[in-house]
């Protein structure tokens, strides 16, 4: 009902097939990706709420990490309302503005929380090799600058791929899209006429993102490192790697499941394609509900924070 298979048209919206190879299954899907987007927003706002009231944590490490949560509600509530929608009403249908926006929700914020993950690794390394230089080097000002920087070049990043598709690619050979958020190179692969631009411009910068904030990251702990292994005695150097732990957690997070979603993606070819879409579903999903437990379990100051609020509210009135 949707394919034109003789004639390209300018359709006026798009056609979101959830999970495809698995529509009877809707239903039951919607249990774990309806409990897994609740966990992520209660668990991102509680780490808000408790940086927010803890003056201890009012530190520039815990700043970014309440962007990061920002970040991650942002991830996970452009894509995971319209997925349930689709689950539970059969909801598949959305306008190509409300598609373009959508898409530059999910590909700008990924790309915002890659580079505050990169601050995070500045702010570690400021830490851990220059410690009486930490607090004037990474004021309250330079942390909101560094936000603001990673917000502002996300923008800068992912806003022409929707111009791109808007102005390049008016015509379509269909309007059903076999994923269940409008991705990038999933509604570019259904455009007639040339895709070459959008193509090179969506490789190039997830190679500008995704290779070289790793590479800088890398760099980052390398130095960490050869610092760490001068220190005098073992208990000095697992206690200053210790401070790294929750941050080389979350970037393990957030790398590795786009990586294998990615490389799935280019190279899996006999990967069922209700595989690939369940893959990026859950990188959109693991980072925002993994971080809060990382950063829960890893911090003191955060966990003992967490038991009084818990405990507080245990006790009768």
């Amino acid at each position: 009902m949707f394919i034109s298979n003789n004639a390209c048209f300018a359709p006026t919206s798009f056609w979101l097939t959830g999970i495809p190879g698995l529509e009877s299954l809707h239903i039951w899907l919607s249990i774990p990706f309806g409990s897994m987007y609740l966990v992520a927003v209660v668990g991102n706002v509680v780490i808000l709420a408790v940086v927010k009231t803890e003056r201890s944590l009012h530190q520039p490490m815990y700043f970014f990490l309440c962007m990061l949560a920002v970040i991650d509600l942002v991830l996970s509530t452009s894509t995971m309302p319209k997925l349930l929608a689709i689950f539970w009403f059969g909801a598949r249908d959305i306008s190509v503005n409300a598609c373009l926006v959508q898409m530059f929700f999910i590909h700008c914020f990924a790309t915002v929380e890659s580079g505050v993950f990169l601050a995070m690794a500045f702010d570690r390394y400021v830490a851990i090799c220059d410690p009486l230089h930490h607090t004037s080097v990474l004021s309250h000002p330079m942390v909101g600058r560094l936000g603001l920087a990673a917000l502002l070049r996300g923008v800068l990043y992912i806003g022409p791929l929707p111009l791109l598709i808007r102005l390049r690619l008016p015509l379509y050979r269909t309007r059903v899209i076999s994923h269940s958020y409008c991705e990038h190179m999933a509604v570019v692969t259904l455009a007639c006429g040339d895709t070459r631009i959008n193509n090179l411009y969506g490789m190039g910068i997830g190679f500008l993102v995704l290779i070289l904030d790793s590479l800088a990251i890398t760099a980052s702990y390398f130095m960490i490192f050869r610092a760490v292994m001068g220190l005098a005695t073992p208990e000095a150097r697992l206690k200053t790697l210790g401070t790294c732990g929750s941050h080389i957690c979350a970037i393990l997070v957030f790398y590795i499941p786009i990586a294998v979603s990615s490389l799935t993606h280019r190279f899996g070819h006999h990967v069922p394609p209700h595989i690939h879409i369940l893959l990026a579903n859950f990188y959109l999903l693991i980072p925002p509900i993994l971080n809060p437990v990382v950063y829960a379990v890893r911090t003191k100051q955060i966990r003992e924070r967490l038991l009084h609020i818990l405990k507080a509210g245990s006790q009768p009135r």
